[in-house]
């Protein structure tokens, strides 16, 4: 279709500046949703950058999925799983906490542990149901390589 104009480095240099922009794209999109959040802006104010934010993360997640990728530096493993749920609702409950008026509301604490369960509990699941299928994905890929 169109003529590649770049060398074999110059694509390579290209695509790790693709990486990274991507990377600071989603961190800083997520950053700034989460600020938001802390800050007190409703839905409607914060609803495009999270539009864009779950259309990236799916883009990524289907991408790696069908490719077999599940992360470059750790192994979708329950102990991985673990501390990636935790982390999430740690940073759920924090936003919660920062935002919410405790002196109003009586229910808040639980209601921020409730949350944060509920974020843990989504987290693992989805994690372990990611791994399981870029293991079969990349199990269904070697397979196929070592047929041709």
């Amino acid at each position: 279709m169109w003529k590649n104009n770049l060398d074999e480095m110059k694509e390579l240099e290209l695509l790790k500046i693709e990486h990274r922009g991507m990377w600071l794209a989603f961190w800083g999109l997520f950053a700034s949703i989460l600020l938001q959040i802390i800050l007190g802006f409703g839905f409607r104010q914060i609803m495009g950058e999270w539009i864009v934010f779950m259309v990236l993360c799916l883009y990524v997640l289907v991408a790696c999925t069908r490719k077999g990728i599940w992360d470059r530096h750790l192994k979708p493993n329950i102990k991985t799983n673990l501390v990636l749920s935790l982390i999430a609702a740690a940073a759920v409950c924090g936003a919660v906490a920062a935002r919410g008026n405790w002196a109003a509301t009586a229910a808040l604490p639980l209601g921020t542990v409730i949350l944060g369960a509920i974020t843990f509990g989504l987290c693992f699941v989805l994690l372990t149901v990611s791994g399981k299928l870029c293991a079969c994905r990349k199990a269904k890929l070697n397979g196929e390589a070592k047929m041709k």
